[in-house]
């Protein structure tokens, strides 16, 4: 490798590192940075980096291992759970925008192949951008959500008859019929072959791979079936790209997808760069400026046309008009599969470069807007469609009407978690107004006579509507840290003294957790294990009462609220002496204000600081140069004659001398 060569491979990871960097600090895709480092050096710009053909055949391995994660993806029973979605809604918005852009190709005398793959090119939307954004939200389980997964889903399959037929168009007009017959029998005898001779080998050949226990070894083998398929395709006439999708769904169906899936991210992701580079690298500054009439006129028609096409077809599914507008705001942007496809075409020649510029201008700008476009579209579908604004009133009058005026329980999430915790809570005689975001759920749920509504837990009204200014405590139930994180700023901003008790998957999560405001954080890890190991003590012989004092001296090391109980007026069958919790409101007058735990020495009265909350925020076990605040509530720990004391020191400063011992 020559000095230029080593610079300009310098230059592009320093400007890729940089601009990377950038979006994620603004919160934009990395993807926006790829394709904005192929701009800037390619060509048509600073040309630091040449267009060789070696880069371009590169990069389109980024597109094999883009496909190869697709087809890891690809869930039979998920697809057939959705399939009236899928295959219905799904395959139409595909075919008919494909048409609609066909048409308008052709009012402005483009050539019917051209125009039939452009239409292919823009009826791809961004899967990992509206996931990613969806998710963010907790949108993936709303109906709308559930719409755009479904039109994501069958975009993402019909990828792979596009990347058949563009190489199959690409040759001479007349013989079109015979190449697309042949490209499909092809298509379809390889399928096949792979299906049933590698379905059988896969999993049997991973286990013998794995067996040997060889990192490397492992990492090697997932490249030579991955590079092996799609090099079988390419040879039969067909893309690299539908081999790395086969290969996928052959190792989907293993023990090891994850553990794949987990080895081939960094090559997918490096690769991914590289091949939206040379997108980048397309783009003709001057040309598309001269152009701008264009760009921003496909652009509208892109945004326009497909997102009225989807708002119709949802409506067509008999979704209400708020849902359909949702869905339509969310998928009228362009996909990264599209930068695929125009790739492809561009290598094949199909499109003109006067059609190439202004498409891929407008792509871009589309995917530009996309974030902006999903993260608002609840906001804008309530400014464009009153009655969808008086449904989410009706929704939350419904909430309010439900919920119990006072000392009830909020549960965030209405899962397998959530009703064992509705039921015990239910016998135990404990109101509860449960909220949840499948609809599928909460309409089988209300019609067994549950508590629970449709609602966004992260939304203020929601919360507001659900009572949770009287409301005695808060549990939430998601496995996804950031959604309960949202919910707990939420709810520590409405009620900063409400109990909240946080589900987590490990001890990873306790401390992120424990910062947004979560009173308590239960990990499903550390409890598996303490019934395990009780179990096993059991069956090994040792007695009931044994097992259960050492699972509550574990609970106690673990939870700070087990080490104790707030107590009322009478407690029977407890020891009136034992020890317990008591909560110290300092007041303005409080002695301990601008004094640290160091200095008020609570220790040395038998009380142990369990917790200091401040602004709705607890705090565990504070660090002794702690200086306490006016409003402060401080949680102590101990028996009740030295709570009384430390209660006295913390208030009054002064001991009398009949508690000074």
């Amino acid at each position: 490798m020559n000095d230029h060569a080593l610079l300009t491979i310098i230059v592009l990871l320093a400007t890729a590192v940089f601009l990377v960097g950038l979006a994620r600090s603004l919160r934009l895709p990395a993807i926006f940075a790829y394709l904005l480092a192929g701009i800037v050096l390619g060509p048509h710009a600073l040309a630091v980096v040449p267009d060789l053909a070696a880069t371009r055949h590169l990069a389109a391995f980024g597109v094999v291992f883009l496909m190869f994660s697709i087809g890891l993806e690809f869930s039979l029973p998920q697809l057939l759970s959705m399939r009236n979605l899928v295959f219905g809604l799904g395959s139409l918005q595909v075919v008919l925008t494909t048409l609609l852009f066909l048409g308008a190709a052709a009012l402005m005398g483009i050539p019917w192949r051209s125009g039939m793959i452009l239409g292919g090119i823009l009826a791809m939307s961004s899967t990992a951008m509206v996931v990613r954004a969806l998710a963010d939200k907790m949108e993936l389980q709303t109906r709308h959500g559930r719409v755009a997964i479904s039109i994501l889903l069958f975009q993402d399959l019909a990828v792979v008859p596009l990347l058949i037929l563009i190489p199959a168009m690409a040759g001479n007009p007349a013989n079109l019929p015979h190449a697309l017959t042949l490209a499909a029998l092809k298509a379809l005898l390889v399928l096949l072959v792979l299906f049933f001779i590698g379905k059988p080998v896969m999993r049997p050949w991973f286990h013998f791979v794995a067996a040997r226990k060889s990192t490397e070894l492992f990492m090697l083998n997932v490249l030579l079936v991955t590079l092996g398929l799609a090099w079988i395709t390419e040879q039969a006439g067909l893309s690299l790209a539908l081999g790395a999708f086969v290969a996928g769904m052959l190792i989907s169906e293993t023990a090891y997808r994850y553990q794949v899936e987990a080895d081939i991210a960094p090559f997918r992701d490096i690769l991914l760069g590289l091949f939206f580079i040379t997108i980048g690298m397309l783009v003709d500054v001057p040309n598309l400026w001269a152009d701008l009439p264009w760009v921003l006129g496909i652009l509208l028609l892109l945004l326009l046309a497909k997102g009225a096409l989807v708002f119709l077809l949802t409506r067509l599914f008999h979704f209400e008009t708020g849902v359909a507008l949702r869905s339509a705001i969310v998928l009228a942007q362009a996909g990264e599969f599209g930068f695929v496809l125009l790739a492809l075409a561009n290598q094949y020649q199909i499109l003109p470069g006067e059609i190439l510029q202004p498409v891929l201008g407008a792509m871009l700008l589309s995917m530009l807007l996309a974030p902006v476009l999903v993260d608002r579209n609840g906001w804008l579908a309530k400014q464009m469609v009153g009655s969808y604004r008086r449904n989410r009133q009706r929704d939350l009058g419904s909430i309010r009407d439900a919920a119990p005026a006072s000392a009830h329980v909020i549960l965030c999430g209405y899962g397998r978690v959530g009703q064992s915790v509705a039921r015990l809570l239910d016998e135990e005689g404990i109101a509860f107004v449960a909220l949840d975001l499948d609809p599928v759920r909460v309409r089988q749920a209300q019609t067994a006579g549950e508590s629970i509504f449709y609602g966004d837990a992260s939304r203020r009204d929601v919360l507001t509507a659900a009572g949770i200014r009287n409301a005695s405590a808060m549990v939430i139930t998601y496995a996804d840290t950031q959604a309960s994180q949202r919910v707990l700023s939420i709810a520590k901003e409405l009620r900063p003294d409400l109990p909240v008790i946080v589900r987590a998957h490990d001890d990873s999560q306790l401390a992120r957790l424990e910062a947004a405001g979560a009173d308590e954080v239960v990990p499903e890890v550390t409890e598996g294990a303490l019934m395990l190991a009780s179990q096993t003590l059991l069956l090994l012989g040792f007695p009931m009462s044994h097992v259960l004092r050492r699972l509550r001296r574990v609970r106690q090391e673990r939870y700070q609220f087990f080490r104790g109980a707030f107590w009322g007026s009478s407690e029977p069958g407890e020891d009136r002496d034992s020890p317990r919790l008591a909560s110290i409101p300092l007041g303005e007058t409080a002695y301990a204000i601008k004094h640290s735990l160091r200095e008020l020495n609570l220790a040395a009265f038998g009380v142990q600081i369990v917790a200091v909350r401040r602004h709705g925020i607890r705090g565990r076990e504070p660090a002794p140069e702690t200086i306490l605040q006016q409003g402060d509530v401080v949680v102590l720990f101990g028996p009740p004659q030295a709570l009384t004391v430390a209660e006295t020191r913390l208030l009054a400063g002064d001991l009398p001398e009949a508690l000074a011992v």
